[in-house]
C-alpha cells in the first residue's frame, strides 16, 4: 500500500474546499477562412463568478435537464450514458437561454427551425422542453460531443464541475444575447481570442485559455468534432495555483509545477512560491526542504536540488550539489550543528563535489555508492560508508530506504522516505526532461529495469534533482517507460530505413523531434539504445566502419 504524507508534516492546516456545483458549457463552432471560429459572449460585470469575462454559453444543471420529458426529447448516440445526457441537455438549454441558439431537429428545415427558435420564450421561468415538444422537435444531443472536463480551482469561493461540449453552429441561426447575464456575442478564432487576451482586450479565465489553446490544433470544425467523438476517455482537470513572478499563476495536471503544488498545498491554498532562486531554503513539508544550487543550464535545468530532511538537531542532506562555496555555506547555515548524514545519489559533478566541503564545515558522514570502473575517473566518488541496496537511514521520525537504480550511472541510488511516500530520485527521474543514459557507465537496459522496479515501490511523489516535485508517481514512471520504448522503436525504424548507419546518421532520424542543438547529447542515449538492441540481438555494430545495422 502506498504511504501518504503524514498530516502533521504538512506546512498548512487543511481547509476544505467549497463543493463544486455540476455545470455544462458548449463551444459552438463554425468554419472560416482562418480556421474554426468559436462563439463567445461577455458575462455581466456584476456576475458573482468571472464578472466581465468572455466565456462559452453555459451554466449549472437544472433538475429538468434529467427529467423524463428531456429524455424523451433527446436524440442520443449509444455512447452517451444517462449522466452525460444530463450535462449535454444542460449545455443545449443554456445555449438557448443565453444566446437563443436551438440545437434541435424535426420536420422543420433549417430556416423554419431558426424562426421557431426566435419565437420561443427564453426566460428562465419558461420550460424549454415543453416548447420543444409543442413544436414536434427533438434535442440534437447526438450532434453534441464531450470535449473536456474542468473543475474550478480549490481556492475559489464559488466552484463548478463543468463538462465542456462541442457542436457545429446550426445553420440560419444568429446569436442574440439575453442582455441580462450575457452580452456581446462574438465569433473568434482560438488564436484571435488568445491574442486579444494577451493584449488586455479580452478577459478570459484559466479553463477558457486552455480550451482555446487546445482548439488551435485544429484546422476545421470537422477536425474538432472528429477528435471529440474519437476520444476514448475525457480526463478531469482541476488546476492548482501558486505564486510566480509576484502574481498568482495556475497550472493543469500536465504542467511542470502542478505536482509541487499538490504536495505543498493539497487543499489549493495559495501559499507556495514557484520561483526558482538559490538564496533561501524552500520548505516543502515540515521535515523536507529544498535549496537549489546556483548552477542553472541546459543539462541542469534551474539548478541542482539539494534536499534537507529532518528536524533541527537531526538533519540529512541529499545531493549537496557542486562545490559552490555560497551554496555550501547556505546549507551549513540552515542545518547548524545538527547535520548527521550527507547522501549522494551519484557522483556527477553537479551532485557530489559539495559533499567534502560540507563535511568539513559540519563533520557529517558521507554515504552513497562508490563510482564504478567505467565512471569518469575525474569524478571518482568514495563515500565514508557504502549505501547498500535496501539499507535504511533514520533521521528523526523518518526512514529513508536506499534503492540501487543503475542506468543513468551504475552506482546511482534513489531514496524512499517510507512514512510519507516520497522518492528522492536524483537524476533517475527528472521533471521536464528525460535523463541522459551515457555508456559505458550508463546502461539503457539497466535504466528501464530500474524504472520497472520503482513502479512497484509505494510512493506518491517524486522529488527530482532537477525541477519541481512530480505527483502521480506511477503515472509518470509508466510515461517514462513508454517514452523509452517509443524512442527505441524510432531507433529500430531508423536502422531499417537506412539499412544501417553511423551515430550521426541515425540521430537525425531517431531524434527528429529533438532540437538539433541537443543531438550531441542525444547521441549518448542513442548509443545506449543501440547497445541494448545489440544485447538483445536486434542490432549489430561493424567495428571497422562504426556502422550499426539491423541484426
Amino acid at each position: 500500500m502506498t504511504a501518504t504524507v503524514r498530516p502533521e508534516k504538512r506546512l498548512h492546516p487543511w481547509r476544505e474546499p467549497v463543493a463544486a456545483r455540476p455545470a455544462a458549457t458548449i463551444l459552438l463552432l463554425r468554419d472560416s477562412g482562418d480556421g474554426p471560429q468559436v462563439l463567445m459572449t461577455r458575462r455581466s460585470n456584476s456576475a458573482s463568478f468571472a464578472p466581465g469575462a468572455y466565456v462559452f454559453p453555459g451554466g449549472t444543471l437544472d433538475a429538468r435537464d434529467a427529467s423524463p420529458l428531456a429524455r424523451e426529447l433527446a436524440l442520443a448516440r449509444p455512447d452517451q450514458d444517462d449522466e452525460i445526457l444530463s450535462f449535454a441537455t444542460a449545455a443545449v438549454r443554456e445555449a438557448f437561454e443565453e444566446l437563443g441558439i436551438l440545437l434541435a431537429r424535426g420536420r422543420a428545415d433549417g430556416t423554419a427551425l431558426a424562426q421557431i427558435a426566435r419565437s420561443l420564450d427564453r426566460s428562465r421561468n419558461a420550460d424549454l422542453f415543453a416548447q420543444v415538444a409543442e413544436h414536434e422537435l427533438r434535442l440534437a444531443l447526438d450532434e453534441v460531443h464531450w470535449f473536456s472536463h474542468w473543475v474550478t480551482d480549490r481556492d475559489l469561493p464559488k466552484r463548478f464541475d463543468v463538462r465542456f461540449f462541442v457542436a457545429r453552429m446550426p445553420a440560419h441561426q444568429q446569436p442574440v444575447a439575453d442582455e441580462g447575464e450575457q452580452f456581446e456575442p462574438t465569433w473568434v478564432t482560438p488564436a484571435e481570442g488568445l491574442a486579444r487576451h494577451e493584449e488586455g482586450r479580452f478577459n478570459i479565465i484559466f479553463p477558457t485559455i486552455r480550451t482555446l489553446r487546445r482548439l488551435t490544433r485544429f484546422g476545421s470544425v470537422d477536425e474538432v468534432l472528429a477528435h471529440a467523438s474519437g476520444q476514448s476517455r475525457v480526463s478531469v482537470s482541476c488546476p492548482r495555483g501558486g505564486w510566480l513572478r509576484g502574481r498568482i499563476e495556475r497550472f493543469s495536471e500536465e504542467e511542470l509545477p502542478f505536482g509541487e503544488l499538490e504536495l505543498v498545498t493539497p487543499d489549493g491554498g495559495l501559499h507556495h512560491s514557484l520561483d526558482w532562486q538559490s538564496e533561501r531554503v524552500v520548505p516543502l513539508l515540515r521535515h523536507v526542504h529544498r535549496l537549489t544550487a546556483p548552477n542553472p543550464g541546459r543539462m541542469t535545468g534551474p539548478g541542482t536540488n539539494t534536499y534537507i530532511v529532518g528536524t533541527p538537531g537531526d538533519w540529512l542532506v541529499v545531493d549537496p550539489g557542486p562545490d559552490d562555496a555560497e551554496h555550501i555555506d547556505r546549507i551549513a547555515a540552515f542545518v547548524g550543528d545538527g547535520l548527521k548524514t550527507i547522501v549522494c545519489t551519484h557522483a556527477h559533478p553537479d551532485h557530489a563535489p559539495g559533499a567534502a566541503p560540507l563535511q568539513r564545515l559540519t563533520g557529517a558522514r558521507i554515504v552513497g555508492r562508490p563510482s564504478g570502473p567505467h565512471f569518469n575517473p575525474a569524478w571518482t566518488f568514495r563515500p565514508d560508508e557504502t549505501l547498500e541496496d535496501g539499507a535504511r537511514l533514520k533521521v528523526g521520525d523518518s526512514t529513508l530506504r536506499a534503492l540501487h537504480t543503475p542506468g543513468h550511472a551504475e552506482h546511482h541510488v534513489c531514496l524512499l522516505l517510507e512514512e510519507d511516500g516520497l522518492l528522492f530520485s536524483g537524476d533517475h527521474i527528472l521533471n521536464g526532461s528525460t535523463t541522459v543514459v551515457d555508456p559505458p557507465d550508463g546502461d539503457m537496459r539497466a535504466y528501464v529495469a530500474s524504472l520497472q522496479r520503482l513502479a512497484a515501490e509505494p510512493f506518491e511523489f517524486i522529488l527530482p534533482a532537477h525541477g519541481h516535485v512530480i505527483a502521480r508517481a506511477k503515472t509518470e514512471i509508466a510515461r517514462l517507460i513508454a517514452h523509452r520504448m517509443a524512442r527505441e522503436a524510432k531507433v529500430v525504424d531508423a536502422l531499417d530505413r537506412l539499412g544501417g548507419g553511423t551515430l550521426d546518421e541515425l540521430v537525425v532520424l531517431a531524434y527528429d523531434d529533438v532540437d538539433p542543438l541537443l543531438h550531441p547529447v542525444a547521441r549518448r542515449s542513442l548509443t545506449a539504445h543501440l547497445l541494448k538492441l545489440r544485447d538483445e540481438r536486434r542490432a549489430t555494430l561493424e567495428d571497422r566502419s562504426s556502422r550499426w545495422k539491423p541484426a
